[in-house]
């Protein structure tokens, strides 16, 4: 695969195991992917208090209860703790802060000045901005850092991860709205799900039929 021009590393595919398959969240506790059945969901957003992330994840939000049915969610940014526990700390996922980016270049997640100049974005920026506003103003939110950790230049990333590590599906994104919604992880993490229950059965199937024969 060609390396983006802005890489942070190189980007992983579908197939190979992920760099990293423990996490340390901001509240203390520790994600373990092969201790969940589910397929884990983990994305890379931008900074805290970022207009787009958070647009993008009050959709997750809404649907968490649908969702957690089938995915586990793993939400990065590229801030500090305090940072995050300030903008996002209502979230009800497992967030992950890493400032210094290293968890970042391990899954080849970029950084691109185009992020927010790609007219593909303008839309979604000026919707993220009107809603983030006014929560800013009324005291609900703080405003945007103006030096964000990491920078503002900051692409998503995200991964479908089976509990064994294995890449099962992975986007990077061109700008700074370009990431799967809710209705794509969702079709994804059913697929997992479904395939994992015909891989189930049919070993069960095998091993029953093998039981049975050594009886006779």
């Amino acid at each position: 695969m060609t390396s983006h021009p802005h890489a942070s590393g190189r980007r992983l595919t579908v197939g190979i195991p992920v760099p990293l398959k423990m996490f340390a969240t901001v509240h203390g506790g520790i994600v373990d992917i092969a201790f969940d059945p589910r397929a884990t969901h983990i994305q890379f957003r931008r900074f805290a208090g970022c207009p787009v992330c958070s647009l993008h994840l009050r959709g997750f939000v809404r649907r968490r209860r649908e969702m957690e049915q089938v995915v586990r969610e793993l939400i990065l940014f590229h801030s500090g703790k305090e940072m995050l526990l300030r903008h996002v700390d209502d979230l009800p996922f497992d967030l992950v802060a890493d400032s210094d980016k290293q968890i970042y270049r391990a899954f080849g997640v970029e950084t691109d000045p185009r992020a927010l100049s790609d007219r593909r974005a303008w839309g979604t920026i000026l919707r993220a901005v009107l809603v983030a506003l006014p929560r800013a103003l009324l005291g609900r939110k703080p405003l945007p850092p103006l030096a964000p950790e990491g920078g503002r230049f900051g692409l998503p990333a995200d991964f479908l991860v089976a509990p064994d590590g294995r890449i099962l599906a992975c986007k990077y994104g061109e700008h700074v709205d370009d990431h799967w919604s809710g209705d794509e992880v969702l079709a994804l993490a059913n697929r997992f799900r479904a395939s994992s229950e015909v891989a189930d059965a049919t070993a069960w199937t095998l091993t029953t039929t093998a039981s049975s024969r050594s009886l006779e």
